[in-house]
């Protein structure tokens, strides 16, 4: 898949295609674009960067083989919360509930809670989104080519004409000063409720 082919095609639309004909494609292509925000969920929740790799691939594994099962309206929300849900599970060791018993009583949560949670999640979005732009050219353009379009390390050093170590370098700058940046703005942007 081309990075930016399916850029003029809102997540609404990615989601009425994919509720049209069930191919997994377009689902795919949302999980593309969260890349990068999933991996931010589960780096805040798990503080471990292998665990939380791991993690993206069994959530991406989830939402591909049970996004039918659910009536998503915003995908990147729902997204979230089966990321924070999957990792709150991770931490308690996979104790008294399935992921799924807890998707669904996300579902069936009081409106309020669900639109608090909904706000919460837009805004840590927005502001990671926001993060990335003030990351230096270099580690943008890594981050973005690593996490969100999925690009090795090798394709990165073709694509941008870094060397190696470069590569690797703008890459953990990059996710360490995304990790301060994301902090420091969620400091200066407290929520009320």
């Amino acid at each position: 898949m081309k990075p930016g082919r399916y850029d003029h095609i809102t997540d609404e639309q990615l989601l009425s295609l994919y509720n049209a004909d069930g191919n997994q494609e377009w689902i795919g292509i949302l999980l593309e674009r969260y890349t990068l925000l999933l991996l931010g969920v589960c780096m805040k929740y798990l503080k471990n960067e292998e665990d939380a790799k791991d993690s993206v691939q069994q959530i991406f594994l989830k939402v591909l083989t049970e996004a039918s099962k659910y009536q998503i309206t915003y995908f990147k929300s729902w997204l979230y919360m089966v990321a924070k849900n999957h990792c709150l599970m991770k931490l308690r060791g996979g104790q008294n509930k399935n992921p799924q018993e807890l998707t669904e009583n996300l579902a069936n949560a009081p409106a309020e809670d669900k639109k608090h949670e909904i706000f919460e999640n837009e805004r840590t979005y927005t502001l990671l989104e926001e993060a990335i732009e003030e990351l230096n050219e270099e580690q943008k353009q890594c981050v973005t080519l690593f996490y969100i379009h999925k690009y090795s390390y090798n394709q990165i050093v073709e694509k941008t004409n870094f060397n190696l170590s470069q590569v690797k370098s703008y890459i953990q700058n990059g996710k360490r000063n995304l990790k301060l940046l994301l902090e420091r703005k969620l400091n200066e942007n407290p929520t009320k409720r």
